[in-house]
């Protein structure tokens, strides 16, 4: 078995579809060929193994299986108990967890059902700040979290990028948080998991483990692993771990009930079950020597591409990276991130603006850039090509002609599989 899959950029259309509805079609095949132009360094995508992909195109696409296995609203369900129990055993295994649900459509949603199944609204949360490194669902004010919970931000240090944990506990002492929330979507480090359950300990606080960024380090062994460590976990099964689209909840049995009741029928109706079928296949896949090969790239190609960014004058933050995850200020080179976005993408090479820590500039102008290197690394590019890459994305936020470097993305993207371990 290999993990290694370029199908998605040679995707064509089903005949089917040709015929039933060309002009979808035709969108659907400017998709594939436009991630076959140039290299997705996007950190919040990855392609889906072809087995993901296989699952979610089966006949449980078209099953309304409301409820869990054994208790479903509707009949005919026996396949679709199977299949979910499946899914659900595999990824307590995969996570030495003593439960999962696996129904949540994403970690957002995941992180909803969390949230209902520890806090009533009001109460207070302590988690990252959205310019440190937060996501949405960690108190914005657009998000449902900020409208239903008083959060306090935490942040990073100055001096060297990393969490400040004093930061944490002196305001988990001085707020006495019904939940603290440890993780974030674009800080490079893996967070100390055992010191935010002493700090929450100490305040008789719950642990949230935001860990969707690193469910794939995760489940390779390539991080530490907060299912020990926190009260429910929270993950998406997408991202590095290359399944479905979706959301994945770990936690202790005696929090089980709550947190399924949170799921189904707080927050969501009948699951996807095609999406709880893939995500079966995903946490198989997960278990795999070659997919910590994978995750092997995913990292020592995010050090590499580092490595290249400081060296042409964009400083990566915290000095580096411990993940597939790389964010730089463009500062120093006079760009803004938006600019940096802009100039990358002309030349193929498509990563994302992100807000920074102690920037003075305002979030529409920001000075950061976000990598990540799932991607790359699902089509076989290792460090020697991610660092090819980190030079030519500095040769373009250098002042190289954009269009100039863009047949050499080509090439290097043409590359896939060359590393493959």
């Amino acid at each position: 078995m290999t993990l290694i899959d370029a199908a998605q950029t040679a995707w064509e259309p089903a005949e089917a579809l040709r015929q039933a509805d060309p002009e979808l079609a035709d969108l659907l095949s400017a998709e594939a060929a436009r991630r076959g132009s140039g290299l997705q360094l996007l950190a919040g995508e990855n392609l889906a193994t072809e087995a993901v992909r296989a699952a979610l195109a089966g006949p449980l696409l078209d099953k309304y299986a409301e409820g869990y296995p054994g208790h479903r609203h509707h009949t005919g369900c026996a396949v679709a108990d199977a299949t979910e129990l499946l899914a659900v055993s595999r990824a307590r295994a995969l996570f030495a967890a003593e439960h999962a649900n696996v129904q949540p459509r994403s970690a957002t949603s995941a992180m909803l059902a969390a949230y209902a199944a520890l806090l009533k609204p009001g109460d207070t949360v302590l988690a990252m700040s959205l310019e440190h490194g937060g996501h949405l669902s960690a108190g914005s004010r657009a998000n449902f979290s900020g409208r239903w919970f008083h959060f306090l931000g935490y942040g990073v240090r100055e001096d060297d990028g990393l969490v400040d944990l004093d930061q944490v506990r002196e305001l988990a002492r001085a707020h006495r948080p019904k939940a603290i929330v440890a993780g974030a979507i674009s800080h490079p480090r893996h967070p100390d998991w055992a010191a935010f359950r002493e700090i929450a300990d100490e305040v008789d606080a719950y642990l949230i483990a935001a860990a969707a960024q690193v469910t794939g380090l995760v489940a390779a062994g390539a991080a530490p692993s907060p299912v020990p460590y926190a009260d429910v976990v929270v993950a998406a099964t997408h991202k590095l771990l290359r399944g479905p689209r979706g959301g994945l909840l770990l936690c202790g049995a005696e929090l089980a009930e709550r947190v399924d009741r949170a799921v189904f029928p707080f927050s969501q109706g009948g699951a996807a079950m095609n999406e709880v079928a893939a995500k079966a296949v995903a946490f198989a896949q997960a278990g795999t020597p070659e997919f910590g090969a994978y995750i092997q790239r995913a990292v020592d190609g995010a050090r590499a591409l580092a490595a290249e960014l400081a060296a042409a004058g964009a400083r990566p933050l915290t000095g580096g990276t411990d993940t597939h995850l790389v964010t730089a200020d463009v500062g120093g080179l006079g760009l803004t991130g938006l600019q940096a976005e802009r100039l990358c993408a002309a030349a193929g090479l498509l990563l994302g603006k992100c807000a920074l820590p102690y920037d003075p500039a305002p979030a529409d102008r920001t000075s950061g850039i976000r990598l990540g290197t799932g991607t790359a690394a699902a089509l076989g590019l290792g460090a020697a090509e991610l660092g090819e890459a980190g030079r030519l994305l500095g040769a373009v936020l250098g002042g190289a002609d954009p269009a100039a470097v863009a047949e050499q993305v080509r090439r290097l993207a043409g590359l896939s599989g060359s590393s493959a371990a």
